[in-house]
């Protein structure tokens, strides 16, 4: 189950970057660009960090940050 998430989250990341490559390049769409690629790309890595959870309140802790990061 963790590969798969991990696996999932990398996809929707890269999904993301390439719809975000298709958007108007002008000033309005950049900040939205800019933040979805972000919010996008930090959540596989907050994932990640929360796989190496030193205990069952820090990966649950740690998965509620990959929630806030949601878009």
């Amino acid at each position: 189950m963790e590969q798969e998430i991990k696996n999932r989250t990398k996809k929707m990341a890269i999904d993301i970057i390439t719809f975000c490559k298709d958007l108007p390049n002008s000033f309005e769409y950049s900040a939205i660009r800019n933040q979805l690629v972000r919010s996008a790309t930090s959540i596989g890595a907050n994932y990640r960090a929360s796989c190496r959870a030193k205990s069952k309140a820090d990966f649950i802790a740690k998965l509620g940050i990959v929630e806030e990061e949601a878009p």
